[in-house]
C-alpha cells in the first residue's frame, strides 16, 4: 500500500515487491542458471543465477523490509553468510564477539579467520565495561549474539550500538534466536544483521540457508560483490522455501515463544533440574532489558540436569521431543550442545562457560505445550 507502512506479520506474507506476468500468487521458482540478453549491452536485470535470480531476489527483499533494512543476501547457509562477512575485513582488524556464541562460528573465527589475519577478542558482551575495555585501535568491529548459543546471555543492544557508533566500529548481531519478528538490530544502530535462515525464518527443518541485512546500501553493495565471487548463492528452489516459510513466521514464533515460557516455568520446578536458561523467566540476569527491547523472549531453552545420567535417560526417552542438531523449526528438538553444537570448543573453555555434561538445549516448536510437558515429565522419570 503506498505511503503506508505495513506491520510485521503483513510483510512476512507481502514483503516483496516482485510482480509475475502471470498473476501467480506465490513467486515461482525460477529454476534457471542463466538469462537471455535481449540484445548487446542491454540486461532483464538478470544475467546469470550466482549474481541475482528473481526467486532469491523476492525473499532478500522481504527480510530486508522486516529488519528494516536497506539491503539483505541470501546464502546457502548460515556459515556461508558469516563466511562472506568476515571478507569485509583485512588482515590485522580486530574483531570484538559474545564469547557464548553459536560452535561453528567459533570454530570459523578461529581456524579460518585468524589464520588469515583477523584478530579476535572473545568477551562476556552483556557487560558494556568488558567490551569497552577490549577496544584496540585496530578494532573493526563487534559481534554480538542475543541471546547466546547455548547459555542465552542477553546483551544491551541499545547501549552496545551506542558503544560502537561512538567508537566508529561496525555493529554485527545475529539474530537468529529471536528474528525480526521480535526484534530488528539496526533499530538500536547495528549495521549487519545474521541470520541462519535455516532455522526460524525458514523454520520447517527443511532448507539451509543465511542472511546478511545492511543498514548501509554501500556495504551491502560490496558484500554482493564479495558474495558473487565467493559464489555461496541461495539456490531458487532453496530461495522458494525460505520465502514460504517466512509467510508463517508471525504465527510460528509467537506460538512457539508462549510453548518456550511454559516448558521454561515447568522446568525450573522439577525436582531433577538444577538451572533453567531462559529470558522470559523473570528471574534470568537480562529479563528486562530483553523485555525492554524485543516483544518476544523466543523458543531457546537451555537446562542443566542433575547428572550425565538423567541427561542420557532423557535423549533416549524423549517421544515428541526430537534428539537432534538444528532449531527453529516446527518441530521441537533437544540436543547436547557439549557433544554437539560446541564439540570443537575446547573441553576447558566449555566448561568455564558452563557447557558442560548436564547441559540441554532445547528448540520450543509449535506443538501442543501439554504434549511438550508431557513428554519431558515421562522422560524425568
Amino acid at each position: 500500500m503506498k505511503g503506508k507502512t505495513l506491520q510485521k506479520e503483513t510483510l512476512c506474507v507481502h514483503g516483496t515487491s516482485f510482480k509475475e506476468n502471470t498473476g501467480a500468487v506465490s513467486v515461482p521458482i525460477y529454476q534457471s542458471a542463466t538469462f537471455t540478453h535481449p540484445r548487446l549491452g542491454e540486461s532483464t536485470g538478470y544475467d546469470y543465477s550466482r549474481l541475482q535470480n528473481p526467486t532469491r531476489q523476492a525473499v532478500e527483499e522481504t527480510i530486508a523490509k522486516l529488519e528494516k533494512a536497506k539491503s539483505a543476501i541470501c546464502f546457502s547457509s548460515g556459515m556461508a553468510a558469516i563466511s562472506c562477512l568476515m571478507e569485509l575485513f583485512n588482515i590485522g582488524d580486530h574483531i570484538i564477539a559474545s564469547e557464548d556464541l553459536y560452535g561453528g562460528a567459533i570454530r570459523l573465527f578461529r581456524q579460518i579467520n585468524q589464520k588469515n589475519g583477523i584478530k579476535f577478542s572473545f568477551v562476556d558482551t552483556s557487560d558494556l565495561n568488558a567490551i569497552t575495555k577490549a577496544i584496540t585501535k585496530n578494532t573493526k568491529a563487534i559481534f554480538v549474539e542475543s541471546p547466546t548459543n547455548p547459555m542465552m546471555i542477553v546483551s544491551d543492544l541499545k547501549a552496545i550500538g551506542n558503544l560502537a557508533n561512538k567508537n566508529g566500529l561496525l555493529f554485527v548481531v545475529d539474530n537468529t534466536f529471536l528474528t525480526p519478528h521480535f526484534i530488528t538490530p539496526i533499530s538500536f544502530n547495528a549495521d549487519i544483521v545474521v541470520h541462519s535462515g535455516t532455522k526460524y525464518l525458514g523454520g520447517h527443518n527443511d532448507t539451509l540457508a543465511g542472511v546478511l541485512a545492511f543498514k548501509d546500501l554501500e556495504l551491502a553493495e560490496t558484500a554482493r560483490a564479495i558474495a558473487k565471487t565467493l559464489g555461496a548463492c541461495l539456490s531458487p528452489f532453496d530461495s522458494w522455501l525460505l520465502l514460504r516459510g517466512i509467510k508463517t513466521l508471525a504465527l510460528r514464533m509467537e506460538r512457539a515463544n508462549d510453548n518456550a515460557l511454559k516448558i521454561a516455568q515447568f522446568l525450573s520446578t522439577h525436582k531433577k533440574i538444577k538451572k533453567v536458561f531462559y529470558a522470559g523467566l523473570s528471574s534470568h540476569k537480562g529479563h528486562n532489558i530483553l523485555k525492554e527491547q524485543s516483544s518476544g523472549f523466543g523458543a531457546m531453552v537451555s537446562f542443566e540436569v542433575d547428572s550425565h545420567e538423567t541427561l542420557k535417560t532423557i535423549l533416549e526417552k524423549v517421544k515428541v521431543f526430537s534428539f537432534a542438531e538444528s532449531l527453529g523449526g516446527v518441530e521441537s528438538l533437544i540436543t547436547y550442545p557439549a557433544a554437539q553444537t560446541h564439540a570443537d570448543v575446547p573441553e576447558q573453555e566449555r566448561l568455564a562457560r558452563g557447557i558442560n555434561e548436564k547441559l540441554m538445549r532445547a528448540s520450543i516448536g509449535i506443538e501442543n505445550a501439554k504434549d511438550l510437558i508431557d513428554d519431558l515429565q515421562n522422560a524425568l522419570l
